[in-house]
């Protein structure tokens, strides 16, 4: 079975510390049953869809768990949405039941999943709980058999759609835990060893290291909310030897204050600030860890790749690396005609393998759009070989890195349009030293034209923080061309504007 990751021996070790509550594998598994009982008397049953809108805790993983037990297919959603976003993936997945906390940092989930439903013509049910970070449904009988099987699809995460509308790439339950195993073994996770799971678990890299660390005899440390003097405090405490994040959380951390990080044994990060360079050289000084680059995407899990530890510094920390599994293909190859480029010459990078998902769920264009007639897929990075290792340049299309998340503009352009002072929208990226990317919106006003502060107090309210845009900008036309194709906007020259309203060089555009 795919998921015997729980009762495989070792109950009693802990599989989750979430702040002073602790579960062990034997009770999460218990618990995880009981979840299934309580979703099999609803009504769930294998191929359907259960949306879990929760913060990392002990329900998240009941639920994960008690999917695979039914073969029912879980989809997280990211608890920085708000209704409108949350709308569309439960619209998107035929969700018929979802999960959400009473509240949540300030958040009314409760409220907004009946606004859903009363939207939605798939969704059935909701479901509040209380309290997220200790099991529920402990009334319930634990389920008495296992019916998931390896070919069934598990578990989604979202990705960026070309037409600005989100996407969830869908893997299937033999997958996730071959790949959980696999990143246990590559990263030398141990029975009792202790991993850091500050990442949100709706999100690929959150996720991998969490089932990794469970299919390792490894316990989670979960963080909800990441703050750099608790996730030092939660490294000392529990004596974490494994944490993997990004570039700017592993600054905070190493930044905070007088905590011994002793115990840190492995870790890798997504470079997203431009800070790879300051937190190797910190960690191999302060604590004797050899920090490493890694790649991965939502369409391929998290940790598809990651450099050697022993390696030398300016290699360690470049993104990309070795295939964790000699099960897992890569090639590099021209991105117009398909042909393969020899080393070290940039082209698409495209992946082949148990790790690739299943497909877009509910989206067969762009899955079939997403994949080569021979089968491999597409990442729609820039990426160059060496020596049976790869290099991640930058995205080919024009995507932005915000806070670590991949977003098209086109999402947070078709939101701007939306409101009634804004005629039109364009979105691009400036790049800030030791923040990464941020967005700048360019709009065109309508009749009745809203002020930047009313612009930005609609994004606060109607999409997640981290795609909020940093100016927003009227301008009586966008900066265009006219080529054999039709009308083409300037985007080069929205940079330069962006980079000047913030201060900025040329240079310092994405």
């Amino acid at each position: 079975m795919a998921f015997d990751l729980l009762e495989s021996g070792n109950a009693d070790l802990v599989a989750l510390q979430d702040g002073e509550r602790t579960l062990t594998r034997g009770e999460l598994a218990i618990a995880s049953r009981r979840a299934a009982s309580f979703l099999y008397e609803v009504g769930i049953r294998r191929g359907d869809t259960v949306a879990v809108w929760l913060p990392d805790g002990a329900v998240w993983m009941q639920l994960f768990f008690a999917c695979a037990q039914l073969g029912a297919l879980m989809i997280p959603v990211s608890t920085r949405f708000r209704s409108r976003e949350a709308l569309h993936v439960v619209n998107t997945a035929n969700a018929r039941l979802l999960v959400v906390p009473q509240r949540f940092l300030d958040f009314d989930y409760a409220g907004a999943a009946n606004e859903i439903k009363a939207s939605s013509e798939v969704l059935r049910h909701v479901v509040k709980v209380s309290h997220f970070d200790v099991p529920a449904w402990q009334a319930f009988e634990p389920y008495p058999r296992w019916e998931g099987r390896d070919t069934d699809l598990l578990c989604t995460f979202m990705t960026s759609g070309t037409t600005g509308q989100p996407k969830l790439a869908v893997h299937t339950a033999g997958a996730i835990a071959r790949h959980a195993r696999n990143v246990g073994r590559f990263n030398d996770m141990r029975v009792a060893d202790t991993v850091l799971c500050a990442l949100p678990l709706y999100g690929v890299l959150g996720f991998v290291q969490a089932v990794a660390a469970l299919a390792s005899g490894a316990a989670c440390v979960l963080l909800p909310v990441f703050k750099g003097d608790a996730a030092a405090a939660a490294i000392e405490r529990h004596r974490v030897t494994h944490f993997f994040g990004s570039d700017a959380m592993f600054d905070m951390v190493l930044d905070a204050g007088d905590y011994s990080l002793v115990t840190w044994r492995r870790g890798a990060f997504a470079e997203y600030a431009g800070l790879g360079k300051r937190i190797m050289a910190r960690a191999w000084e302060a604590w004797g860890v050899r920090l490493t680059g890694l790649y991965g995407m939502s369409e391929c899990f998290a940790m598809t790749a990651i450099r050697d530890a022993e390696g030398e510094a300016a290699q360690r920390g470049l993104p990309g690396g070795t295939p964790i599994s000699p099960e897992i293909s890569f090639r590099i190859v021209d991105p117009v005609s398909g042909a393969p480029i020899p080393d070290r010459q940039q082209g698409e990078l495209q992946l082949r393998g148990y790790n690739v998902m299943a497909g877009y769920l509910n989206n067969p264009t762009a899955t079939a759009g997403a994949f080569t007639t021979d089968g491999w897929f597409r990442t729609g990075d820039l990426a160059y070989a060496e020596d049976g290792t790869f290099c991640y340049v930058n995205r080919i299309r024009d995507s932005l890195r915000l806070r670590g998340y991949l977003v098209d503009p086109a999402e947070i352009e078709n939101f701007l349009a939306q409101h009634p002072g804004v005629a039109a929208a364009q979105v691009v990226g400036v790049h800030l030293d030791g923040e990464g990317d941020v967005a700048v919106a360019f709009v065109r006003g309508s009749t009745t034209p809203a002020t930047e502060d009313e612009l930005l107090a609609y994004c606060k309210e109607g999409i997640a923080a981290f795609k909020k845009p940093r100016r927003i900008l009227t301008v009586d036309a966008f900066p265009q061309h006219d080529g054999p194709n039709g009308v083409k906007i300037l985007k080069n020259v929205l940079r330069e504007m962006a980079s000047e309203s913030l201060g900025l060089t040329q240079s310092s555009s994405v």
